[in-house]
């Protein structure tokens, strides 16, 4: 035997280790919600980062910041950048709203149920003629979350 074989010993637990539970998800930021919300717009639109930061009057790297969560924008930045897109606040804090319901949702969900469709994708944008997007526009005084299953 060597030196080395000497020297090691076999480890054995006092006490079994304990269970593990596995971890949900980590709760959604809102800033996450609304980058997703921003970024999704902007590629349905087939447009580019520049393209909407120059519209909105922001630089380039902040809205792919924005876009990615990594920072929280301000309100007056947020609004800036959904004018630029074609929408209003209301639209976009509606759809990251309804995103982090689904989440929500989801979460609560007992496991056994598996992680299918986590869903709440969806865009302003509509998909009918002209490009009407009057028909998914929340609508009333607190403009409205629209929910779907």
């Amino acid at each position: 035997m060597s030196i080395r074989a000497t020297n090691q010993a076999d480890v054995i637990p006092l006490r079994p280790l304990p269970a593990v539970a596995p971890a949900l998800p980590r709760e959604p930021l809102w800033r996450d919600l609304v980058g997703e919300v921003l970024r999704r717009e902007r590629q349905a639109q087939g447009r580019t980062l520049k393209d909407v930061a120059e519209a909105a009057r922001i630089s380039v790297p902040y809205l792919s910041e924005v876009e990615r969560g990594l920072k929280e924008a301000s309100s007056e930045v947020l609004a800036a950048a959904a004018q630029a897109l074609g929408l209003n606040l209301a639209d976009v804090l509606a759809l990251a709203g309804e995103r982090l319901v689904s989440l929500a949702a989801a979460r609560s969900r007992p496991r056994s149920l598996g992680s299918s469709a986590v869903g709440g994708h969806r865009s302003v944008r509509s998909t009918g003629p002209a490009g009407s997007l009057g028909a998914m526009r929340p609508s009333g005084p607190m403009g409205g979350v629209l929910l779907a299953a």
